[in-house]
């Protein structure tokens, strides 16, 4: 595991939330304090150069490593994955009583990204599980550039549907997948369903489909033009597949015939 260790000092213009006290870190030469956070680390800085805070750079981990050396007190701001901004007050001591800290999104001291005056309402609509669209969309792009593996793909008449390995986060699930178009003819879309297939395979009969509700579509395109390939991400409350059950995908063209069925036991 490749281990990155940033020592920059910078300074950060922050909303009023920033001005409320600092918890403070305690570390020593000795023993490394942990802190787990509830996002991947992207970035962690020290004001000054006795305090040492490490993280996985190149394959983002939620938790960094703090040791200090005999100085005056510093501070310590991590940024992770999503933008939170965490910042704390860093003094050295011989004897260490806490040697973890796991840290809660209430404690972080706001985003990286700007708070705006005005603020766009829609943005702002909460969805039935409290999320916020901009989370959404936040978490959906992380997902849609991330290198998942794929776990199924059909291809009808030149027109390819793939599906990569869904990614859990919370209380929900996000399927990140592929059209790619190579018929010669546009491809409208007139809707993506994603269903469970319930029942065995001795049994047709016994088969039953259960519609999974979409919660947000991420980058679904109206149509997929001759040669173009486009990546979406499909937002739905977090479902597990039992022994007996598929993942079904439809998707199906608008004034035209043709439709894609996939099916993936997600192994």
């Amino acid at each position: 595991m490749k281990i990155t260790i940033v020592l920059i000092v910078f300074s950060l213009t922050l909303g009023m939330s920033a001005q409320q006290p600092l918890d403070t870190l305690y570390a020593n030469e000795q023993k490394n304090v942990a802190l787990f956070f509830p996002e991947p680390v992207r970035q962690g800085i020290t004001g000054a150069p006795h305090f040492v805070f490490t993280y996985n750079r190149e394959s983002q981990q939620h938790f960094g490593l703090l040791q200090a050396h005999p100085g005056p007190e510093s501070n310590l701001l991590v940024v992770t994955s999503g933008g939170q901004l965490y910042s704390y007050i860093l003094k050295y001591k011989p004897d260490l009583t806490q040697l973890n800290y796991f840290v809660t999104e209430k404690q972080s001291i706001g985003n990286e990204i700007p708070i705006k005056e005005v603020i766009d309402q829609k943005e702002q609509k909460v969805d039935s599980l409290g999320r916020t669209l901009a989370y959404l969309k936040r978490a959906s792009d992380a997902v849609l550039k991330s290198q998942t593996e794929k776990v199924a793909s059909i291809r009808v008449q030149d027109i390819q549907l793939k599906l990569f390995r869904p990614v859990y986060y919370g209380s929900e699930v996000f399927l990140k997948m592929v059209v790619k178009n190579a018929s010669g003819i546009d491809f409208e879309i007139d809707y993506l369903n994603v269903y469970t297939l319930n029942g065995t395979d001795r049994r047709q009969s016994s088969f039953q489909n259960l519609p999974l509700k979409t919660l947000f579509a991420y980058g679904l395109p109206k149509a997929i033009k001759n040669g173009e390939t486009r990546s979406f991400v499909y937002v739905l409350p977090k479902f597990v597949l039992t022994s007996s059950e598929k993942l079904i995908l439809e998707l199906r063209e608008l004034k035209g015939s043709r439709t894609l069925l996939l099916q993936s036991k997600l192994q």
